[in-house]
Formats: structure tokens, C-alpha cells, sequence
């Protein structure tokens, strides 16, 4: 039988919401989300609301994530946000965004040392992977997605990795209303991503990491998402920002 993994669904608010603003949308987002203990829910408001929204959440158990981290703790390192920066704010942080690797030059081997900084400083990463359009056309998806799980988890010990979770978000998904089907999100997953955590952990560790679906998911279309075995929940751009289509689609976890 396989483990019974708990649904996980993460709300990326990208660069929305001023602190006041974050505030609101989580005071918004708290009376229905609650409903739903089954689920891990998580949001990710910017860096500058983490503190405020971190603080509205304390005894809830509505977790908090960061949107990125950098590989070093500390030094001349202007503008950027680190791991013992984050600990105590939030519990997950996202790493390898599809939007920082193709706008601010994020690549398998920078992802791979934000997850090292994620786990040296007890944060759950979230390292996000999967294909552009001109890679899915050219027949190389799985290759692409391949390489980015085994690069993001060489030189790190196995007996650490078991906190991390996987979001497959197709970079031609992002933002487009242009949905993978749920079939191919789960052949991604279970088919190429669970094998490449075995080779590195054993099929039953592997078989305990949730994998998340990402890219236009919406209320409309989660449960059909969901239902998908090796499909453990959503990483929520746009419609994390709505506070009842959020609620549908963790509804649709639960």
C-alpha cells in the first residue's frame, strides 16, 4: 500500500500585497481556510509582509513560506535574503521558480545550493522544476525535468532530503490559463520524478515526498488534478491572491 502523504497546497503571492494589504488578504484568507485541517496550507507573501503575516498566523495552523532564499547565511551579499534570516518567520521557502530561473539567471546549480541553505537552516524547500514550451515541443521534457531533481539533490545526504517537496509547474503553464492535463502532470510525476527520488533515496522514502502540480490551476480544475495518485497538491499562483478560489481548491485537496 502506499503511505498516506497529507495534502499539501501553497499560495505564491509573487510581488503582490504591501504589508498592510498581505495582512488584509490573510485576515481574509484565515475564517475559510480553517475549515480544512486535513490539508497543509501555506502561503508565500513577499519578503517585506513575511514578518506581519507570520505574526497574524501565530497559533493557527496555517503555515507560512518565503518566495526564495540565498545559498549563503551571511556576508556582502546586497539585497538578498538568507536562511537564518528566515527561520522563525516562516517553515518552507521556495526554490528554482520557473520566474527566477528565467528572469534572474536561477540555474540547476544555484537552485541546488538554495536547497543545501534551505535545509542547513531547517526550512522545508519547495524546489519547483519543469519544462519551457520549445522543450515539451522537442520532445525533451522529461530529459529537462530529469536533470533538474538530480541536480538539485547532488552532494546532499539522503537522511536530509526527506523534508523537501517537489512542485512540477511546466513553464508554458505559468500564468497562461494553459493547464498541463491532469495525466500528463501525473505521468511527471510518478513516472519521472518519484524514480529519480528513489535512485537517490529508495522507492519508500521516495514514495513519502509529496510531488505538487503547478501552472493555471483555478477551482475550476484542482479536483481533476488532485485525484491523480502521485498528485499531493498545488502550488497556487494568481488565484492565491482570491480568497475564495483559493479555499475551493484547497477544498478540492481535503
Amino acid at each position: 500500500m502506499a503511505p498516506l502523504r497529507t495534502p499539501l497546497v501553497v499560495g505564491n503571492w509573487k510581488m503582490n500585497a504591501s504589508p498592510t494589504e498581505a495582512v488584509r488578504l490573510t485576515e481574509a484568507l484565515l475564517p475559510i481556510l480553517t475549515r480544512f485541517p486535513s490539508v497543509e496550507r501555506v502561503v508565500c507573501p513577499p519578503f517585506v509582509s513575511l514578518t506581519d503575516v507570520a505574526r497574524r498566523l501565530e497559533r493557527t495552523d496555517i503555515l507560512v513560506g518565503a518566495q526564495d532564499l540565498f545559498w549563503e547565511d551571511s556576508g556582502a551579499w546586497t539585497g538578498e535574503v538568507s536562511g537564518p534570516m528566515l527561520r522563525g518567520l516562516c517553515r518552507y521557502v521556495l526554490v528554482g521558480h520557473s520566474e527566477r530561473r528565467a528572469q534572474f539567471g536561477e540555474t540547476d546549480e544555484t537552485a541546488r545550493k538554495r536547497v543545501q541553505a534551505a535545509l542547513r537552516n531547517e526550512l522545508r524547500p519547495i524546489l519547483c522544476v519543469g519544462e519551457t514550451l520549445d522543450e515539451r515541443e522537442a520532445g525533451v521534457a522529461v530529459e529537462v525535468v530529469t536533470r533538474q531533481v538530480a541536480r538539485a539533490l547532488e552532494g546532499i545526504e539522503s537522511g536530509s532530503i526527506n523534508p523537501i517537496v517537489i512542485a512540477y509547474e511546466p513553464v508554458w503553464a505559468i500564468g497562461t490559463g494553459r493547464a498541463a492535463s491532469p495525466a500528463d502532470a501525473n505521468e511527471m510525476a510518478g513516472g519521472v520524478i518519484r524514480p529519480v527520488l528513489a535512485s537517490k533515496l529508495g522507492a519508500d522514502k521516495a514514495a513519502q515526498i509529496r510531488i505538487l502540480y503547478g501552472g493555471s490551476l483555478t477551482a475550476s480544475n484542482a479536483a481533476s488534478f488532485f485525484s491523480q495518485v502521485d498528485v499531493d497538491g498545488g502550488l497556487v499562483g494568481g488565484a492565491s491572491l482570491r480568497p475564495d478560489e483559493f479555499a475551493a481548491i484547497v477544498s478540492a485537496a481535503a
